[in-house]
């Protein structure tokens, strides 16, 4: 979640900072976000022991611009972490942890299982929780002009968090991008929603399982989680379906799914309770279909890539005793970025506005590809396949 700083601060710093900051610029960029931090009422101990001892680690910046959720093919993303082994330690687990789970499902209303999916997908169940500095990470980032306003409040909400818990700034290591524990909470995250679960007066994501859990309950719960209700299912479609209904912006009730032929995986019928769903292609009409629904919603709040999302309901599924997907994802090539801002430049060419090319297929992407796609007589998935680039004339 991203927490907002005050507003004179963010000007400050806007102001201040150069439109590509290299580690040669780092320096100056701490001093301004020592300014920030003054500003937020943080100590001068805090000020210039902690932050004015930040390093700039290029490596974060690498990696901010190859996320797999942007780079994979659902295959390959998916493959990796709906594993057998990580299904067969998360019904461990679930024994294992079961009384606490229980009394977290009773008062948060959030099942065991995707407590359980999420711990696997963040960290494989605590196994590994990152080891990069969370305060350089945080610092490089705020320095890079990217997103340099939402890492500038991660990066105070963290010096926060380490004066109000007296954590050690080298115990507080996580992710590249500051994601922190056994369920990778970023600053504003633990600094709202973290609950010392087994009341030894700190909330600490590292090393309580205890306070992990129940703090990704809590979380969830905050998020919108909705008590007693799935997170969507692979479903089937009829051999004439009309793929204009898929994505966000075509949520339909299940009613209508219904009547569109939409059945579930099992080949029985959708049971129409008045509930709506989204419909997902994540490889392509070639690939399993899935429908999300609220709490499908709420995990992509956690992390906002369908990808993930139906991973993690996957995955709860599959602990809680679910079979396999019926529909096997296709195996295709990752795309590079390149790749995509080529199709985003042709789309663009051929009258298909989807905004400034980035490599990053989102919803106006799809959209132009889907009509693009209508106007050649290819099925207007929004899926970018090998056709679809033959199509647009791009190797």
């Amino acid at each position: 979640m991203i927490n907002k700083i005050p507003l004179a601060s963010i000007l400050l710093f806007s102001s201040l900072c150069t439109p590509i900051v290299l580690a040669d610029d780092f320096a100056s960029c701490v001093l301004e976000l020592k300014t920030i931090a003054k500003k937020e009422g943080l100590s001068t101990d805090t000020i210039e022991n902690t932050l004015g001892e930040v390093n700039y680690v290029a490596r974060v910046i690498e990696l901010d611009k190859k996320q797999p959720e942007f780079s994979q093919t659902f295959d390959n993303y998916f493959s990796l972490r709906v594993t057998d082994k990580r299904i067969k330690e998360g019904r461990r687990l679930l024994q294992e942890h079961h009384e606490l789970l229980s009394k977290l499902t009773e008062q948060y209303g959030v099942p065991a299982q995707y407590l359980m999916a999420f711990w696997g997908l963040e960290t494989n169940f605590g196994s590994y929780k990152g080891k990069m500095p969370v305060l350089d990470s945080l610092a490089t980032l705020a320095c890079d002009p990217r997103r340099s306003q939402y890492f500038t409040g991660e990066l105070m909400k963290a010096l926060q968090l380490k004066e109000t818990y007296q954590f050690d700034a080298s115990t507080m290591v996580g992710s590249w991008a500051g994601a922190m524990g056994h369920t990778q909470f970023m600053p504003s995250a633990y600094a709202d929603y973290a609950v010392d679960g087994d009341g030894d007066g700190k909330a600490d994501l590292w090393n309580s399982t205890v306070d992990a859990l129940t703090s990704a309950a809590n979380f969830l719960q905050q998020l919108g989680w909705q008590r007693n209700e799935r997170w969507g299912r692979e479903v089937t479609l009829p051999k004439d379906f009309s793929y204009e209904y898929v994505g966000k912006n075509h949520e339909q009730s299940l009613i209508k799914w219904a009547e569109l032929g939409v059945m579930k995986n099992n080949g029985k019928s959708l049971s129409t309770p008045d509930m709506s769903a989204t419909l997902y292609l994540p490889a392509g009409y070639q690939g399993p279909a899935f429908l999300g629904y609220k709490n499908f919603d709420v995990i992509m709040r956690w992390n906002r890539s369908i990808f993930y999302a139906i991973a993690v309901g996957h995955l709860a599924d599959r602990i809680n005793g679910g079979v396999s997907l019926t529909v096997a994802p296709p195996k295709q090539d990752n795309l590079s970025r390149d790749r995509v801002k080529s199709l985003q430049a042709k789309l663009n060419e051929k009258g298909f506005d989807v905004g400034k090319p980035d490599g990053i297929l989102g919803t106006n992407s799809k959209l132009g590809l889907r009509a693009f796609q209508r106007t050649v007589g290819l099925v207007a998935d929004g899926f970018p396949s090998e056709a679809s680039f033959d199509a647009l004339g791009v190797q």
